[in-house]
This record gives C-alpha cells, sequence and structure tokens, in this order.
C-alpha cells in the first residue's frame, strides 16, 4: 500500500512538473508573439558559446603568433617578403658553379637538414659550424643567417645556402665573417666559372656559349657514369650467377 501511494506521488508530481514546462512554454511563446523577447533554442546557444570559445582560442593563438613575429622582424632589418612561388632550379639560376659543386653543396645541406624539412635552423647551423671546427655565438649565428635571408624567416633555404657560395666566390664576405668561415672549410671549391666576370658582350657571348658546352659536357658525363656503373653491375650479377650455379 504504501508503495502504491509513492508511486501515485511520484506521478503526480511528474504531473505537475510537466504542467509547469508546459505552462512555462506557453509564456515564453506569448512573450516572443508580443516582442518582449528573442527566441533562443538552447541547442543553438550552446553552439554559439562552444564557437564563440574556439573564436577565443584561435584569436589568443594569433595574437601570439604576430607578437612572436613582431619581435622577430624587430631584430632584423626590413619587412618580411613573401618567398617566391617560382620553381628554383639551382643549375640555371646558379650558373657560375659547375653541376658537380651545386650537387656538392646540396649533399652538404641535407646533410645538415636533420629535420629534412629542406631548410637549416638556427640550432642545425649551430651543429654544422661545431661539425666544420668553428662554433660560433648565438649572435653570431643569427648574423649569418640574417646575411643571406633574403624572405626574413629566420632560416636558410637551399637558395639562400647556395648565396653563400656565390658572395664567397665574388669576394663579398669578410674574412672574419662566419659564413666565409663557412665556405672556407666546406672543402667545395666555389671558384667563379661563368659569364659574371666578363669584361665585354662579346666576351659574355663567347663565355655562356663555352658555359653552354660545359653543362652539356657535364650531363654526358654523368649519363656514361651511370651507364659504365649499370654495366658493372650487370657484369657483377652474371659472375655471381656463374658462381651460385658452380656449387649447385
Amino acid at each position: 500500500m504504501i508503495c502504491i501511494l509513492k508511486h501515485s506521488s511520484s506521478i503526480s508530481e511528474e504531473g505537475e512538473m510537466a504542467t509547469d514546462e508546459l505552462s512555462s512554454k506557453l509564456n515564453r511563446r506569448l512573450q516572443i508573439e508580443e516582442g518582449a523577447h528573442e527566441p533562443v533554442a538552447l541547442d543553438e546557444a550552446h553552439e554559439n558559446g562552444a564557437h564563440e570559445k574556439a573564436a577565443m582560442a584561435s584569436a589568443d593563438s594569433e595574437l601570439g603568433a604576430k607578437l612572436q613575429r613582431r619581435g622577430e622582424l624587430n631584430e632584423g632589418v626590413g619587412e618580411h617578403q613573401q618567398p617566391s612561388m617560382k620553381v628554383f632550379n639551382p643549375y640555371t639560376e646558379f650558373k657560375e658553379f659547375s653541376r658537380k659543386q651545386i650537387k656538392d653543396m646540396e649533399k652538404m645541406f641535407k646533410q645538415y637538414d636533420s629535420e629534412k624539412d629542406n631548410f637549416i635552423d638556427l640550432m642545425e647551423l649551430k651543429l654544422m659550424m661545431e661539425k666544420l671546427g668553428a662554433p660560433q655565438t648565438h649572435l653570431g649565428l643569427k648574423n649569418m643567417i640574417k646575411e643571406v635571408d633574403e624572405d626574413l624567416d629566420g632560416k636558410l633555404s637551399f637558395r639562400e645556402f647556395l648565396l653563400i657560395f656565390r658572395k664567397a666566390a665574388a669576394g663579398e664576405l669578410a674574412e672574419d665573417s662566419g659564413l666565409h668561415v663557412l665556405a672556407r672549410l666546406s672543402e667545395i671549391d666555389v671558384s667563379t666559372e661563368g659569364v659574371k666576370g666578363a669584361k665585354s658582350f662579346f666576351e659574355a657571348k663567347v663565355q655562356a656559349i663555352n658555359e653552354s658546352n660545359r653543362f652539356e659536357a657535364e650531363i654526358r658525363q654523368e649519363q656514361e657514369e651511370k651507364k659504365r656503373e649499370a654495366e658493372e653491375r650487370k657484369t657483377r650479377q652474371a659472375a655471381f650467377k656463374e658462381l651460385k650455379s658452380a656449387f649447385k
């Protein structure tokens, strides 16, 4: 009997709650129709709150990034320039160097690009100079990057890395500068060979033709080396098969 009374009481309370809720909804509907309040859905309000929180977090992150960037630009000179969207071809842009020289520079660049992101940052440059036996101070490393950092992103792309050797070949680096030490200790011969040092238009034309011929000769030499390596590999494989058959 007591359980039945409790159950009845519970049903009665639920009925009263439902009635109160219905009454509240009807009153709110009347207020909305009279223009007293604007309708706001609970789900929509919750979603708007979530969006506001996400927007605030995004704004804080963007502000932090801008402040950091402003600090970096204050340490440099000039404004940040967007990197060129053109495809970079080192063999056509740095004609003063042979293909072998550029390949040697590329090999060295990749060797110290430990993060494999196609850039050498401050810490990677620090490690490079230590491996070359010429460690630099933090300020010295930043100055090294700044001297060839055309887009002011605080790190060296492969193109900017090649600029070091171009400046070294042209005698544009101070002998006591970190970049000059890097170029000198890299064991890469960067003697100028292109049309840059021509004294007249006709001499430049002749050198341009020679440069083109040299470029083609280097490509042929690379192809011949690859062909010779393939033939040697085929010979070794044939010899191995013959030796293997002898033991059967």
